[in-house]
């Protein structure tokens, strides 16, 4: 493998583009046409413009991609996280071109990318799922199984991901409402408006694992992460490993019940199994194939480069490391500094910065590709960095993490990092084991105006 073409942008594009650095491989970039100016087009090897601002003009758009990498000679595509890389057509494209898709098989994203599908793949290999149906044909359907299955329940899209395309309903009268809003929200974001429902389990936490697998057989779990800080739109807002207040019976059954997912799906590449807990029961969720955008979490506390990884296993080499090779060493946190107003339900917040003061020291790692000046685009995620503390203990990482976001210093747009100093300080974070609605009880408003 001597070229990869990077089919993303930020600071993924950026965390790529340096493990193929790493690994002696020149780079590609694509960019929009709203993102010239970006540092994942400064520095990769060549780049190219693949389109005007929306993505799906741009980062989605399929033909321009491969025909920039045909064009520069690339031999692979690494497809980061959102936009194609779950997109098992994509896959199959790049293969039909010639192009090594660094991710897991076209098979593999299929199969696990319908949540329908995957959970019944799931619930043949002995996984405990939460119950549900497979896909729905309409809201009467989804009615008579909300009924079956007991209230409260959740609408969620096959096809979805990141919040998107998911309604609770807790009572019949809510259902046909809920599915339209839910059918609409999933047919705009990802093209597929099929939903299923599911037991909506209240109070849980998630978690979830991660593994890597390559084309050998071998696979691996590099332990798990809590993600129970989320946003009102279940988008994960900060993210820990290992997951506190969780019990040693509880945690090696997730990373054991993590690997039998994996294995099922024959699966290559870097990928994650996400759970809700509650109490001593785990259910399996869904699964997600590709690089997680909390990836550097497991990477600080396992000593382990992921992205690498994922680019040998795609090169056709074995895992560098095994089972018994990886061990846990302290703890990791990392908070997502998003161009977004918590005073207004989190709405993104597009627009120029001023100033860019991110932190460092002994412990922190930022990934980011944010600089004085650079605009913010509306067409995308609004992530404009990922601080990640670690420490030889959970407290210390947290102190740590506390002092980062005091450096943080970002003008021109509202950002998160005001709600994340306030959750990192907040005596109910600090305990561990909050569930998924700890955001919903927690006044975003005047966290953000007095960090």
């Amino acid at each position: 493998m001597r070229k990869i073409l990077i089919a993303n942008r930020g600071e993924i594009a950026l965390r790529v583009n340096r493990a193929a650095h790493e690994l002696g491989i020149a780079t590609v970039a694509i960019f929009s046409e709203a993102d010239r100016a970006s540092l994942h087009v400064r520095s990769a090897d060549e780049a190219y413009c693949v389109g005007p601002g929306p993505a799906a003009r741009s980062y989605l758009n399929i033909p321009n991609i491969v025909s920039a990498a045909l064009i520069s000679g690339a031999d692979a595509i690494h497809p980061g996280y959102g936009f194609l890389a779950e997109n098992a057509r994509f896959a199959e494209i790049c293969a039909d071109h010639g192009l090594t898709f660094i991710g897991p098989t076209p098979e593999a994203i299929s199969t696990m990318g319908d949540k329908a599908r995957a959970k019944a793949m799931m619930a043949a290999a002995k996984v405990p799922i939460t119950p549900g149906t497979g896909i729905l044909e309409s809201a009467a359907d989804a009615a008579k199984a909300a009924a079956k299955i007991g209230f409260p329940v959740m609408l969620k899209a096959t096809a979805g991901g990141g919040g998107k395309g998911m309604r609770v309903v807790r009572a019949p009268g809510e259902v046909e409402h809920a599915y339209a809003t839910a059918q609409a929200e999933a047919e705009a974001n990802f093209k597929n408006g099929a939903l299923y429902l599911e037991k909506f389990i209240e109070q849980p936490r998630h978690v979830e694992v991660q593994v890597i697998g390559d084309t050998f057989g071998n696979v691996v779990h590099v332990g798990e992460r809590d993600c129970s800080v989320q946003k009102p739109s279940h988008q994960k807002l900060i993210e820990e490993a290992p997951a506190p207040a969780l019990g040693e019976r509880v945690r090696e059954r997730l990373h054991g019940v993590a690997l039998t997912a994996a294995r099922a799906a024959r699966y290559t590449s870097a990928g994650t199994l996400e759970f809700l807990v509650s109490g001593d029961d785990v259910f399996f969720m869904e699964m997600n194939t590709r690089i997680q955008v909390e990836h550097p979490v497991s990477e600080m506390l396992y000593g382990v480069d992921l992205v690498r990884e994922q680019i040998r296993v795609a090169a056709g080499e074995k895992l560098s490391f095994s089972q018994k090779d990886l061990k846990a060493r302290g703890h990791a946190i990392e908070c997502r500094i998003n161009a977004e107003d918590p005073s207004q339900n989190f709405a993104p917040a597009a627009g120029t910065m001023r100033e860019v003061v991110l932190p460092g020291g002994y412990g922190v790692r930022v990934d980011s590709h944010a600089y004085a000046g650079l605009a913010i685009p509306p067409f995308y995620d609004s992530l404009i960095a990922k601080i990640v503390a670690w420490g030889e203990t959970r407290e210390q990482a947290l102190k740590r993490m506390e002092c980062a976001l005091r450096e943080t210093y970002i003008d021109g747009v509202a950002t998160t990092a005001g709600i994340c100093l306030a959750i990192v300080r907040d005596e109910r974070f600090r305990a561990g084991g909050v569930s998924i609605d700890f955001l919903n009880h927690f006044d975003a408003a005047a966290a953000a105006a007095h960090p």
